[in-house]
């Protein structure tokens, strides 16, 4: 009796798994194809606003890969994730590096890839848990194998967040430079790529000494990868 007693929750433990493994892989299939319109962050982000009575308006168009400016593609993975064509989802090197150096007495830096964080902001939420690095981890897993780079690049120039409301590259070069995403500078683009750790505190029209400092880096990382030419590796 006890054993029946037992096996009930374990049962429903493992079909609720076997859905929710089934769920996520059709779903990361789906997005493999379709335009993706929206985001769980964008989600969060309005569902914040309800409950301080601060609502915010969302802004975001999908664009195709076409559609996106090169120097924007080139200067995110120059900013964000330098061997983003060679991993598949999580750089090693730089997780040991970002380790080495909370040991040594620095702060512990984050070492999210490109992948990692289409799969945070597309599927998942903000915060610190171990239940969402989980996730996360399984979500990259996913989209790496089922998803080309470029799309996986497309998807997160699309919804990655860039101001208060602001989320892809078409509405932050419209928000910031009145352009569209196609016709982004590389100073602008690299100015984009800049602000990107901290979205809604930082400016890219009117950028601090730092960010300043960061969109140059960036410029020459952007040159050092070898220009759009680099592209062609995804």
């Amino acid at each position: 009796m006890r054993r029946v007693w037992l096996s009930r929750p374990l049962g429903i433990f493992w079909r609720a798994l076997l859905g929710f493994v089934v769920l996520s892989i059709v779903l990361v299939l789906v997005f493999r194809l379709v335009p993706v319109f929206g985001s769980m962050v964008m989600v969060e982000r309005k569902v914040e606003s309800w409950v301080a009575r601060e609502p915010i308006r969302i802004e975001h168009q999908w664009l195709a890969w076409d559609q996106l400016s090169d120097h924007a593609k080139l200067a995110v993975i120059a900013a964000e994730d330098q061997r983003f064509p060679e991993h598949r989802g999580f750089d090693i090197q730089e997780m040991r590096r970002a380790w080495e150096a909370s040991r040594n007495g620095g702060r512990l830096r984050g070492a999210s890839t490109i992948s990692q964080q289409t799969a945070k902001n597309l599927f998942l939420w903000t915060g610190r848990s171990w239940l969402r690095k989980g996730l996360e981890a399984w979500f990259t897993l996913l989209i790496e194998f089922l998803w080309p780079k470029e799309r996986i690049l497309e998807v997160y120039l699309n919804i990655v967040e860039w101001d208060q409301g602001v989320f892809g590259l078409e509405a932050a070069a419209q928000h910031y430079f009145g352009v569209s995403a196609a016709d982004l500078t590389p100073h602008q683009a690299s100015r984009l790529a800049a602000i990107l750790p901290n979205p809604r505190q930082w400016s890219a029209s009117r950028p601090s000494a730092h960010v300043e400092s960061r969109s140059a880096w960036i410029r020459r990382q952007m040159n050092n990868l070898g220009g759009s030419a680099y592209l062609e590796r995804l």
